[in-house]
């Protein structure tokens, strides 16, 4: 296959099919006129072709505010595709095609990007996450099962040695791995250089002391050169994770990472729901995440079921399961390591295991360690012994009978109902 092509949920006050011929051309070799050096020639080379049309419905309101009006505005899908040699394996330039201009159409009352498809090219010309689950187990010594991890919060407020002692009971508790809050970077009151030396201090002597690497996931979100200077410190200090946040720096800063990271990089996709919260306008979950990994994140954010926020438990599933789906057509699968949190606490593991079906992935829960009855080393044993639970196919209920730590957890958390259609 030498063709991208996506997929998009719209609407249009003129009918779909002329509004994806309007989105091919716009998106290619057209504009609202006829160019003369649009020849025909040029356009089999080059212009987007509608290779499938679905009408789904219609309505007598335009879902979005629309320029065009009309009495229906009709619903459907359609997946346009485009020739690899118009823009190479440029990913910020696959950005600007396929989710650029076409969103600001006049002949669009609704666009959602849906679904992607690639070609083996671009698997093989990016490098893709350097580590993802197996490298990750690896920087914390072998580590079997999901990585139980937590939140630094309050998320601000602490300077860096309150953080470094809440570090300390965190270790202390056995949690694998911790991370900074997307809204801690380099504020004046948290120096990023400062929180580095303060918290890897902690996690050096507790690896010292016990031989367990504890993975901590610094913010060093900012500016390219400097986070490439952040990098370079946390490397000197003996580092093992880098968090950025995704939308904030972009998929070029993104790369810029991992082109001299060596260590993990965290994705957290702070920003996310701009793009998925609205049905009718965005990108959904599956098609960024592709990029995202293309760009180098090993470990990605999915939200969590039964979560805090908007999403659905099908679309955190969802989301969830394409992280760990090979990445293109052919050539390197570029998997990355899912990260559930929010509101995350021992009744949601055994569902979050069970869709994906191993071990490979983190599991953070603040205020579901942290707030356990018996402390936060209990809340971290709770979670240890709910995730043993769900690889020996034992009700956790009926478990927690055996295991104190769990009973707490399974009576002070209120019970969370995954609703997951069809599994």
């Amino acid at each position: 296959m030498n063709r991208i092509t996506a997929t998009y949920d719209i609407e249009s006050p003129v009918g779909i099919a002329r509004a994806a011929e309007v989105l091919a051309g716009e998106q290619s070799t057209g504009t609202f006129t006829r160019l003369a050096a649009e020849t025909d020639a040029l356009r089999e080379r080059s212009a987007a072709r509608i290779e499938k049309i679905e009408i789904t419905g219609s309505r007598q309101k335009p879902s979005l505010p629309c320029r065009k009006t009309a009495e229906q505005y009709e619903r459907g899908t359609v997946t346009i595709s485009w020739s690899l040699d118009n823009f190479g394996t440029s990913l910020p330039t696959l950005l600007s095609t396929l989710a650029g201009n076409l969103f600001e159409l006049a002949e669009l009352s609704a666009i959602r990007l849906v679904d992607m498809q690639l070609p083996r090219a671009f698997a093989t010309d990016h490098p893709g996450p350097q580590f993802g689950a197996q490298g990750t187990r690896d920087f914390m010594g072998g580590h079997e099962g999901p990585v139980i991890g937590t939140i630094i919060k309050p998320s601000v407020g602490l300077n860096p040695a309150e953080t470094a002692a809440l570090v300390q009971t965190l270790v202390e508790a056995g949690i694998d791995f911790i991370k900074d809050d997307e809204l801690q970077a380099n504020g004046p009151h948290c120096p990023f250089d400062e929180r580095v030396k303060e918290v890897t201090r902690v996690l050096n002597a507790h690896a010292d002391k016990t031989g367990k690497r504890v993975m901590y996931a610094f913010n060093l979100t900012d500016e390219i050169e400097r986070m490439w200077r952040n990098l370079e410190l946390l490397e000197a200090h003996g580092g093992t994770c880098a968090m950025v946040c995704m939308n904030s720096v972009g998929l070029a800063g993104l790369r810029a990472l991992r082109n001299r990271s060596r260590m993990t990089i965290h994705g957290h996709r702070a920003g996310w729901g701009i793009y998925s919260r609205s049905p009718d306008i965005g990108i959904s979950f599956p098609v960024m995440q592709k990029l995202w990994r293309l760009s180098g994140a090993d470990h990605l954010h999915v939200n969590g079921l039964a979560n805090k926020f908007t999403e659905t438990d099908d679309v955190v599933a969802q989301s969830a399961t394409s992280v760990q789906t090979p990445l293109a057509d052919g050539g390197p699968a570029h998997l990355a390591m899912p990260v559930y949190s929010s509101g995350q606490t021992v009744w949601q593991i055994d569902p979050a295991r069970s869709l994906l079906g191993n071990d490979d992935f983190i599991f953070c829960a603040g205020g579901g360690i942290l707030s356990h009855p018996h402390g936060a080393a209990a809340g971290v044993i709770a979670l240890r012994q709910a995730a043993d639970a769900a690889r020996k196919g034992i009700e956790i209920s009926k478990y927690a009978a055996e295991h104190p730590e769990l009973q707490a957890a399974v009576d002070t958390f209120p019970k969370s109902i995954v609703a997951l259609k069809g599994r």
